[in-house]
């Protein structure tokens, strides 16, 4: 059990991994010497995904959200889509971010490594990953499997999401190896300081009030909110982000091949949203690299089809398999790595 959830957790000397059963979750990769999980762990009391009903359960609300507000932690997969449910979508029964962060998970652990693997009924598709342990790395390797018959326009995100005590305010650091951005094409709640839509080169977003944010550090501000949208860099074959804490002396990051997913989505939540199971007490900022710049329905995501000259989803072909593999990356540091390089 993790924090009362089913888990499995593998280890070595520099880091443990700790793997939901429901929903998939990468709920922990904890540096051991520090003892501190950069990924966000919700202030709210965790529940199986199953174990959640909408006409009864008052703690997560009762939006399209709710079942995966109440067991998502961490890292997680957003499959087939990265955003909200059409409305026919979600009367048949799909939620926010898609199946894959709400389904049970089987598990296979082996020295050094877990394999995963889960089916998606409405999608359609199965879902494979391996997590391998190699000092202070981890190496995923992740699959999908199209069962249909007809080509598959998907969204497909990791939704990794970094908190408390890893994540300050006015203090973690953040670099990437991303290049033209753009903010959120409307307001992104009540607390949101950016300029609708307005376009930029990495790292200063426009604020709405004037003058610029600089995005490498998280904010300081008493409450915020935003999401920005940032193409990763076409002349590096691998993308990264690396964040660190000058508290803990810590480095996070993962890095990935570009050609699998060319996007960065930042996610700003500090403090700003209000209703449950929030409560203006949740402080999170997720690195969402994917096939997608934006969180947004399928049929938005294929209506938009292609931002900066570049696709805004991902085709699985009918009867075939989809394979992507992407690193994280911990380790103590004096000071922020400006790059990060795909693991030897």
């Amino acid at each position: 059990m993790y924090r009362d959830r089913r888990a499995v957790t593998m280890e070595n000397d520099a880091l443990r991994v700790t793997v939901l059963i429901e929903g998939g979750h990468i709920a922990e990769i904890a540096d051991k010497a520090t003892g501190v999980n950069p990924l966000w762990t919700p202030p709210w009391p965790s529940i199986e995904h199953s174990a959640y009903d909408r006409g009864t359960d008052t703690v997560y609300g009762a939006g399209v959200e709710s079942s995966l507000l109440a067991g998502i932690m961490g890292h997680n997969l957003c499959l087939d889509i990265f955003g909200g449910p059409s409305a026919e979508e979600a009367a048949a029964g799909l939620g926010v971010h898609g199946e894959a962060s709400c389904v049970p998970y089987a598990i296979e652990q082996r020295a050094g490594e877990l394999g995963m693997s889960a089916f998606l009924p409405l999608a359609n598709l199965r879902v494979e990953r391996q997590l391998e342990l190699r000092g202070h790395a981890v190496r995923i390797r992740e699959t999908v499997e199209n069962l249909g018959g007809t080509d598959k326009p998907v969204g497909w995100t990791q939704h990794v999401t970094l908190g408390p005590p890893f994540l300050k305010k006015g203090s973690t650091q953040f670099r990437a190896s991303v290049t033209r951005s753009r903010v959120w094409e409307t307001t992104f709640g009540a607390s949101d300081y950016l300029r609708p839509a307005a376009e930029f080169d990495w790292p200063f977003a426009p604020r709405a009030a004037g003058g610029t944010s600089d995005l490498r550090v998280f904010t300081g501000a008493d409450t915020s909110s935003a999401y920005t949208a940032h193409l990763t860099d076409p002349a590096r074959p691998h993308a990264y982000f690396v964040a660190f804490s000058p508290d803990v002396r810590l480095a996070f990051g993962y890095v990935w091949a570009r050609a699998d997913f060319p996007w960065l989505g930042i996610w700003e939540e500090n403090l700003s949203r209000t209703g449950p199971p929030w409560h203006g007490r949740t402080m999170t900022r997720g690195m969402e690299f994917g096939a997608s710049p934006f969180a947004e329905s399928r049929r938005e995501m294929v209506e938009r089809a292609r931002m900066f000259d570049t696709p805004g989803f991902r085709w699985i072909p009918a009867a075939s398999r989809v394979s992507v593999e992407y690193w994280c990356v911990s380790r103590a540091a004096e000071a922020i790595p400006e790059t990060l390089e795909w693991p030897a």
